[in-house]
């Protein structure tokens, strides 16, 4: 892999071959609350990892400086969230990947953060309709196995999910001591409640799911299978792209 593009100089990115350096994988993430045990840049912690991790196995590819604010609304009740909201990132992704494209043929967005994905997908459409070439993605799973076979279970916000992807990318980080269960419904079923009051609305503790079970080996299958199946996008004829 390539430097990350931010400690790279401009001379050295202009001596390298325009083929080889022609893809530019942007970690964008959130600064907002995820429950009494988990930090606040949970999200762009895991996108920064899953960019690394895929700018590793593709060639020409380097990784951008994360973008650490989203928009994060439906968290603001809860202190420490910082949201630009979603007009604010949307500009924001058009005038970046605007600027980027000078530099590189492709543009690559991974939002570690369900929040950015209305925003993201409408610049990215946008963008792709200027005649860039624009990828955005965001995190989702189906069945990834289990040490005994059965699918991982999958929870929406500081549950299982997050707290085993950041146990096993930053464990210093996870305060397991404090992790506690918050609503473990559906997020569908809870829908209406969440866009009228934000999060708190419908779990006072910040958590949509269970943290129960989480570990490092669930965190390495989860991304191990996020960071394969990217790979693949990615290694597909150029065009393809996730709406």
């Amino acid at each position: 892999m390539d430097s990350p593009l931010g400690e790279r100089t401009t001379a050295e990115l202009a001596d390298d071959a325009t083929e080889r350096l022609n893809t530019l994988i942007v970690p964008l993430g959130a600064t907002e609350q995820h429950g009494p045990h988990l930090p606040l840049n949970t999200d762009t912690t895991i996108a920064t990892a899953w960019a690394n991790a895929v700018a590793a196995r593709v060639p020409g590819a380097v990784v951008a400086p994360p973008l650490p604010y989203g928009s994060s609304g439906e968290h603001q009740s809860f202190p420490g969230t910082l949201s630009i909201g979603q007009e604010a990132l949307r500009l924001l992704v058009v005038e970046l990947v605007r600027s980027a494209v000078h530099t590189f043929k492709r543009v690559v967005l991974l939002s570690g953060h369900a929040g950015n994905v209305e925003p993201l997908s409408a610049a990215a459409q946008q963008l792709r309709h200027e005649g860039h070439d624009v990828i955005d993605l965001y995190p989702t799973w189906t069945e990834v196995a289990d040490v005994d076979g059965r699918a991982i279970p999958i929870d929406a916000h500081a549950g299982l999910t997050e707290v085993s992807l950041m146990l096993h990318l930053s464990p210093e980080a996870v305060r397991q001591d404090l992790a506690v269960a918050g609503a473990v419904e559906p997020v569908s079923t809870m829908l209406d409640d969440l866009i009228a009051g934000g999060v708190a609305a419908v779990s006072p503790n910040g958590v949509l799911g269970d943290p129960a079970g989480a570990d490092s080996d669930r965190g390495r299958r989860l991304m191990a299978d996020l960071v394969d199946r990217t790979v693949l996008l990615l290694s597909a004829p150029a065009g393809g792209h996730a709406d």
